[in-house]
C-alpha cells in the first residue's frame, strides 16, 4: 500500500485541512493525556485515593450508626511508647523489624521510597525516665497506651479499614469504566525483495457501564494511527465502532438480585463499624481488669512481705523466750517454719506480681522487658470511690438477731443480701437485661445477619425462574470518502435468548439450603440474646457478691487485727500458745488480701456490666466514659 510522505508542506498542508481528521486527533490525544493526568500513574497516587475513599465510606457509617466519627487512621505513628522504650531504655531488639515498617531497609523496586515514613504522634507524649529508672503510668494512661501500641487493636482497625475498600471496589463495578489501549507492531518480510517493511499502530478506546438491574452496555473505538496519519486515497478501516447491550428480562432483572453484592458490601462495613465499636469496650474493660489485677497482685506482695516481717518478729521473740526457759524447743521450730513459709508466700507473690506485670506490658503492646511501674495510688483511688458505694462496716453483724446474742438453740434466720445499699451501676434486673438487649451492638450485627439471611431466600428463589435476555450489537467503520463512521452503512443484530427453567438441580439446592442458613442465622441470634441475658444477670450478681463481700472483708480486717493484737498480750501473758499467734498473723494476711480482692472484684463488675449492657463508651483516645444514671449519660 501507497504511503505519502508527510515531510512534504504541500502534503502536508493538504492532510491538515481535513477537519474530521483534525478533530479525530485531537480526541485521541485528549483520551491519551487525560487519563495520566487524573491517575497520576503512581503507586501514591493510587495509595492516597484508596485511604481518602476508605476513610471517608467509615465517617459517613460511624455518624450515621454512632452519631460521631472518630479520627480514624490505620497510619501507625513512629514515635509510639513500644518503639521509644526500646531505644531510650536499650531494650534487646533481633533488627530493624522490632522498631517499625518506617525502620526497614528498602528493599530494590520499592514503589515508594518515602513511605512508610516516620509519622509523629500527635499532642502530649509520655517521658521515658533515663538511667533505665521505671516509667509509672496511672489507669488513664494505660488505656491510651494500649489504644496506640496494641497490636490486636491495630488488627481491628484494619479489618474495619479493609471492609471499606471492599465496598470501594463494590461500587466500581456500577460505574461508568473507561478504558484506553494502544499497541504498535513494526513488520518486516525478507522473503520479498527488497524487503517488505510496515508499521501497523492502532488503539482501542472502550466505555463500559453495568447497572443495578443487570443491564449492560458496552462501546469500543477502534482506530488505526498509521492509516489517520497518512493522507492519500485509502482511507478506509482508519476507525470502527462497535455498541452492545444485554438486559435480562426475567430472572435476574431486579436491582435487588443483580446488586446484592453491593447491598451486602455495604452491610458487611456497617457490621466492621458496630463490630469495631463493641470491640473497643471490651478491649477497654480487659485492659481495666488486668490493671487492677496487677494491683492487687502488689497489695498481695506488700502484704506478704508485711507478714513476712512479723513472722521473722515473732520467732525472735520466741526464740528469746526459749532461751530463758519460757518456751520450748518444739515452739521455736513452729515459729521458724512459719516464718520459712511466710518467706516463701513472699517470693512467691513477687513472682506472680512480675509475671502478671509482663502479661499487662504484653496486652498494652509494650516489651515484656521494658522498666515500667503502675501508679499505686490508683488503689487506693479505688477504695476510696468503693467505700463512697460501701461505707466500712467493721461491725456490722450480717445476721438477724442483732446485738443481743440469743442462746445456742435459738432458731437461726439467715440475713440475704437486699438492695438496701446497692451501687449506682445495680440496676433492676429487667430494666437492665432491656438495656442490654436494646443497645448491644453485637446483637444489631446477628440481627442484620438475619435479614441477610432472609435476601438469600429471596435471591435464591430467583434463581429457578426463567431466563429471559435481550441483548443488542451495532458496529460501523469509516467510510472510503472522508474517514467518517458511516452509521447508515453499519451492521446491526438483535437477539432474544431464552432459558427455561427445565434443569435446576444446583439452584434448588441452593435454594433449600438458604432456609437452612436462615434457621442458623435466627439461632445464632436467639442464642446471643440469651447470652447477653445470662452476661447481665451475672454481671448484676457479681456486683452484689462483691458488695456482700466488702462488708465481710471489712468486718473480717477488723476481727483478724483485734484477734492479733488480743493474741499477742495473751501469749506475751503466757495464755496463749504460739499456734495461736501464727494462726492469728495468717488469718490477717488472708483478711487483707481478700478485702482488696473485694475492692477490684467490685470495680470490675462494674465494668462487665456496663460492657455487657452497652453503656460503656470509649472516646477517640482509647479512654473509658462510664454511664451516670443520675445524669443518664457518660462522662469520664
Amino acid at each position: 500500500m501507497e504511503r505519502n510522505d508527510l515531510t512534504n508542506p504541500k502534503k502536508f498542508e493538504a492532510f491538515t485541512k481535513s477537519r474530521s481528521r483534525s478533530v479525530l486527533i485531537a480526541a485521541v490525544l485528549f483520551f491519551l493525556a487525560v487519563p495520566a493526568l487524573l491517575t497520576g500513574c503512581t503507586a501514591k497516587g493510587h495509595r492516597l485515593r484508596a485511604d481518602k475513599t476508605a476513610l471517608s465510606i467509615i465517617k459517613k457509617e460511624q455518624t450515621r450508626l454512632l452519631g460521631k466519627a472518630d479520627d480514624f487512621s490505620i497510619e501507625k505513628p513512629s514515635d509510639i511508647l513500644r518503639r521509644r522504650l526500646l531505644t531510650e531504655q536499650e531494650l534487646a531488639v533481633s533488627g530493624e523489624k522490632s522498631l517499625g515498617t518506617d525502620a526497614l531497609p528498602k528493599i530494590p523496586h520499592w514503589p515508594e521510597k518515602k513511605y512508610p515514613a516516620v509519622v509523629t504522634t500527635p499532642g502530649e507524649k509520655l517521658t521515658v525516665p533515663a538511667d533505665k529508672k521505671p516509667l509509672v503510668i496511672n489507669f488513664t494512661k494505660a488505656l491510651q497506651i494500649a489504644a496506640e501500641n496494641s497490636s490486636d487493636y491495630q488488627s481491628q482497625k484494619e479489618t474495619l479499614f479493609r471492609s471499606a475498600l471492599t465496598l470501594d471496589l463494590n461500587r466500581n463495578d456500577y460505574s461508568l469504566i473507561a478504558k484506553l489501549k494502544g499497541d504498535s507492531k513494526l513488520n518486516a518480510n525478507r522473503a520479498q525483495s527488497p524487503t517488505e517493511k510496515n508499521l501497523e499502530s492502532g488503539g482501542n478506546l472502550g466505555l463500559n457501564q453495568t447497572l443495578k438491574d443487570g443491564s449492560k452496555f458496552a462501546a469500543n473505538l477502534t482506530f488505526d494511527l498509521v492509516n489517520m496519519l497518512t493522507p492519500g486515497k485509502d482511507r478506509s478501516k482508519s476507525i470502527s465502532g462497535d455498541a452492545s447491550i444485554t438486559i435480562p428480562l426475567l430472572r435476574g432483572s431486579k436491582s435487588y438480585i443483580h446488586s446484592e453484592n453491593l447491598t451486602q458490601a455495604e452491610r458487611n462495613v456497617m457490621y466492621a463499624v458496630w463490630e469495631f465499636e463493641r470491640y473497643k469496650k471490651t478491649f477497654a474493660v480487659n485492659i481495666a481488669s488486668n490493671y487492677f489485677n496487677v494491683l492487687r497482685q502488689i497489695d498481695q506482695m506488700e502484704n506478704s512481705a508485711e507478714n513476712y516481717k512479723n513472722s521473722i518478729r515473732s520467732a525472735r521473740r520466741i526464740r528469746r523466750l526459749a532461751d530463758s526457759g519460757r518456751q520450748t524447743e518444739i515452739e521455736v521450730d513452729q515459729a521458724v517454719q512459719n516464718e520459712l513459709l511466710a518467706r516463701n508466700r513472699w517470693i512467691s507473690a513477687i513472682s506472680q506480681y512480675d509475671n502478671r506485670m509482663d502479661s499487662f506490658k504484653q496486652l498494652l503492646g509494650l516489651p515484656p522487658d521494658a522498666y515500667i511501674e503502675l501508679d499505686r495510688s490508683d488503689l487506693e483511688s479505688l477504695i476510696s470511690y468503693i467505700e463512697t458505694i460501701v461505707p466500712k462496716t467493721g461491725s456490722e453483724d450480717v445476721s438477724e438477731t442483732g446485738g443481743v446474742i440469743p442462746p445456742a438453740d435459738t432458731e437461726i434466720i439467715l440475713k440475704a443480701p437486699d438492695r438496701a445499699d446497692v451501687g449506682p451501676m445495680e440496676l433492676e434486673e429487667r430494666a437492665a437485661i432491656e438495656l442490654g438487649l436494646k443497645n448491644r451492638l453485637d446483637l444489631k450485627v446477628q440481627e442484620g445477619k438475619v435479614f441477610d439471611a432472609q435476601r438469600s431466600v429471596v435471591i435464591r428463589a430467583d434463581a429457578l425462574g426463567t431466563e429471559l435476555t435481550f441483548m443488542g450489537q451495532a458496529s460501523a467503520n469509516d467510510n472510503d470518502v472522508d474517514g467518517k463512521l458511516s452509521p447508515k452503512l453499519g451492521v446491526y443484530s438483535a437477539l432474544l435468548s431464552i432459558d427455561l427453567p427445565i434443569e435446576r438441580t444446583a439452584e434448588r439446592k441452593a435454594y433449600r439450603e438458604s432456609y437452612i442458613s436462615l434457621e442458623s442465622a435466627l439461632r445464632s441470634f436467639q442464642r446471643l440474646e440469651d447470652d447477653i441475658k445470662l452476661s447481665v444477670r451475672q454481671s448484676l450478681r457479681s456486683m452484689s457478691e462483691a458488695r456482700e463481700g466488702l462488708k465481710i472483708q471489712n468486718r473480717a480486717v477488723s476481727v483478724a487485727l483485734k484477734r492479733v493484737d488480743s493474741t499477742k498480750k495473751f501469749f506475751e501473758a503466757g495464755r496463749a500458745q504460739v499456734r495461736d499467734l501464727l494462726e492469728a498473723e495468717d488469718a490477717l494476711l488472708s483478711a487483707r488480701n481478700s478485702l482488696t480482692s473485694a475492692v477490684i472484684d467490685y470495680r470490675i463488675a462494674e465494668l462487665d456490666f456496663q460492657r455487657n449492657t452497652e453503656l460503656l463508651e470509649i472516646d477517640t483516645n482509647g479512654l473509658i466514659k462510664e454511664f451516670s444514671q443520675e445524669g443518664n449519660n457518660n462522662a469520664d
